[in-house]
């Protein structure tokens, strides 16, 4: 039987510096990328380039690598076009053949955060999507709040889904930001998400561990048809952390039913280098 191809894409280097007294220097982080590398993750997720200038330095530094390297950013602002926004930019300029960019997907934090409309935090998804596509880049959406958005407002969360599919995102990434979605909640989510028209293969899982449930969340996105797990090494976040990528790799290389189902990057000497 044919695997099916999952993709890992590794946050070490920006939720994992997030951590309580964790602070990554430029080498480190370089040191970091190699060893993720060499581990066979698809993904490496340098950082926000602009966000502070370890970030900026390591994208000036960046290792060669097979996986993908990908930065970090936001969406446009609204009222400015996405070629002449000044965010964007530092972080198109960091020069990867990736790029994700977060958007919010709950009508709450459109209207009480960012202090814009529900359509116009739609156009700004739409836009700077298309945006990257137009320069040959890799796009990855990361659809922040969205399980909660979902909760409250399904059709609007949906639409912000949509607005990345249609401008050309690779990824569309479903974040669990505040840790609170349980696995049987996640499944249901995603197996309706797919049901709405996002393709399975370009949804991704980003979940964290607030309730002690990030893997167990991943593995139920998995089930439900997700084809990215995002993650960090030993678990590494802000709070609680992230999904432990070094617990759910061997799970779906090892246990059944996901090494019978799915083949990923990471060799059997790769698998032996986790602790």
């Amino acid at each position: 039987m044919t695997k099916e191809r999952l993709y890992l894409y590794d946050t070490t280097l920006r939720d994992g510096q997030q951590t309580q007294g964790v602070s990554f220097s430029t080498p480190e982080k370089v040191q970091i990328a190699g060893a993720l590398d060499v581990l066979g993750v698809d993904y490496i997720e340098g950082g926000w380039p602009g966000a502070n200038p370890t970030d900026s330095a390591f994208f000036d530094a960046v290792p060669e690598t097979r996986a993908t390297m990908t930065a970090f950013g936001m969406t446009k602002r609204a009222g400015r076009s996405a070629e002449n926004d000044d965010v964007l930019a530092a972080v198109m300029n960091a020069g990867t053949a990736a790029i994700c960019l977060v958007g919010k997907c709950h009508d709450f934090h459109v209207r009480d955060a960012l202090g814009i409309t529900l359509d116009e935090n739609v156009e700004n998804i739409a836009r700077s999507l298309a945006h990257l596509v137009a320069q040959g880049r890799e796009a990855v959406f990361d659809a922040e709040h969205f399980f909660d958005g979902y909760a409250d407002n399904p059709d609007y969360a949906l639409t912000c889904l949509r607005a990345a599919r249609d401008a050309g995102a690779r990824w569309i990434v479903l974040c669990d930001t505040n840790g609170g979605t349980l696995p049987t909640e996640i499944g249901r989510i995603v197996a309706e998400v797919i049901a709405a028209g996002i393709p399975g293969d370009r949804l991704g899982i980003h979940t964290h561990d607030d309730t002690g449930n990030a893997v167990a969340g991943s593995l139920a996105a998995v089930d439900a048809g997700a084809r990215q797990v995002q993650g960090t090494l030993n678990g590494l976040g802000e709070r609680c952390g992230n999904a432990n990528l070094t617990t759910l790799i061997p799970t779906l290389m090892l246990k059944t039913p996901y090494a019978e189902r799915f083949e990923l990057g990471v060799s059997g000497q790769g698998l032996q280098r986790l602790t």
